[in-house]
């Protein structure tokens, strides 16, 4: 239980970490359109981002698959700056169902955010039978980070749209291009060739 709470404990620092500001760009992309009221729809996004980076995490820990480093570090945020250029072109999503789509590319872009957690977990995994143990404590620790994110961004949509009136498309379209923005600048340093 001590060490399923220690690699717990390490996915939450490692999400909350900003030095590694690029998987807390994604969650507030993914998140920061919606209010409060449409919490479900958010969780739903997130435990996709949840499921991919799960399995590629699991996979790359057990070595099953393998990227170079370069190309998840580019790839990265670049699925950052997609995500907000399409936020960019989306209508108000207040009380309109999450299209599937939206589902199936957010797990997708988890697939690769989990292979750049895996650079990082590969250097604390230890050996023997507990790794299991290991990658559970570590993506539950992940998504409690995440889902703080979460809440800090509702708060503050909350915040900026009910309490000074901001309008939410002007709301979605002042976060969306900060967001486009900075993950354009993290697209470009991570070019490798």
């Amino acid at each position: 239980m001590e060490e399923f709470l220690l690699y717990m404990t390490l996915g939450r620092e490692h999400i909350l970490d900003w030095n590694g500001i690029d998987h807390v760009l994604f969650i507030i992309a993914i998140s920061g359109l919606f209010s409060f009221i449409e919490w479900k729809k958010v969780v739903f996004l997130v435990t996709a981002f949840t499921l991919g980076h799960s399995v590629s995490l699991a996979l790359a820990s057990f070595e099953i698959i393998s990227f170079p480093t370069e190309i998840i570090e580019f790839l990265i945020p670049l699925t950052i700056l997609i995500t907000a250029l399409l936020n960019l072109f989306k209508k108000d999503v207040l009380n309109q169902q999450v299209k599937w789509s939206s589902y199936a590319l957010t797990l997708f872009f988890g697939l690769i955010h989990g292979m750049g957690f895996s650079n990082y977990l590969k250097q604390l995994l230890g050996s023997g039978n507990n790794i299991v143990v290991q990658l559970f404590g570590f993506n539950l620790g992940l998504e409690l980070g995440q889902l703080l994110i979460v809440l800090c961004v509702l708060g503050g949509s909350f915040i900026f749209t009910e309490i000074f009136s901001v309008n939410r498309r002007d709301w979605r379209l002042v976060l969306s291009s900060a967001i486009a923005g900075i993950s354009l600048l993290l697209t470009v340093e991570a070019i490798y060739w």
